[in-house]
């Protein structure tokens, strides 16, 4: 399998720690989005120009958590994605969750405390900033009392959810994400912090 990846994209990470968790070898195809030659490579795979893209031997596969569902089926006897129904249905629910709430206020932080300076070369935008907050606040008080009695997300184990939603806080210093009043999901954050997958796909800043 390739996985076309770019180290600092949390939605990629996303991937490379279910294929670390379950022993599955990719070969990792790094893509410079600052390069017009790798950008066209990966519009001939992916169509929306977005990493990360799983290819399997002719099957060519988009969306980071429907490739984080790929792998683990993949997987014989493998933990992480439920096979009963409703606790699959659970660890989905969280998987949506965090594409359509959580991860894009992260991102809105992550562009203006971290990228916008780089990419455009302009300050950041106290009122796009002040709306990313907001929605953080919003999505991250229903994660903590969500995890006030839970380690993991789903059940009493480890599964996709858990890496899913945890991704997009790789940038939780670099970007300043204001979550510190969240006791419940930085003691989570910390649990997901020490598995090996999370360490061996930390990015080199």
């Amino acid at each position: 399998m390739h996985l076309y990846y770019h180290p600092y994209s949390s939605n990629a990470r996303r991937a490379a720690m279910v294929a670390d968790h379950l022993g599955i070898p990719l070969d990792m195809v790094e893509i410079n989005l600052a390069s017009p030659d790798d950008r066209r490579r990966l519009a001939e795979v992916n169509p929306n120009s977005k990493i990360p893209v799983l290819l399997d031997d002719g099957f060519t596969l988009t969306e980071s958590c429907a490739i984080m569902q790929y792998l683990a089926d993949s997987k014989p006897g493998q933990t992480l994605y439920p096979h009963d129904p409703l606790a699959r249905a659970d660890v989905n629910r969280w998987l949506f969750w965090s594409v359509q709430h959580f991860s894009p206020a992260i991102g809105v932080i992550v562009w203006q405390n971290v990228w916008k300076k780089m990419v455009e070369g302009t300050d950041t935008d106290p009122v796009e900033l002040a709306r990313g907050t907001r929605e953080l606040k919003r999505f991250a008080a229903v994660l903590d009392a969500h995890l006030a009695h839970r380690e993991w997300l789903c059940g009493d184990a480890l599964t996709l959810a858990d890496f899913a939603v945890a991704a997009p806080l790789m940038y939780i210093e670099r970007a300043r994400v204001p979550v510190a009043q969240y006791a419940n999901v930085l003691a989570w954050f910390t649990r997901v912090q020490q598995l090996p997958a999370w360490r061996n796909t930390e990015p080199v800043w």
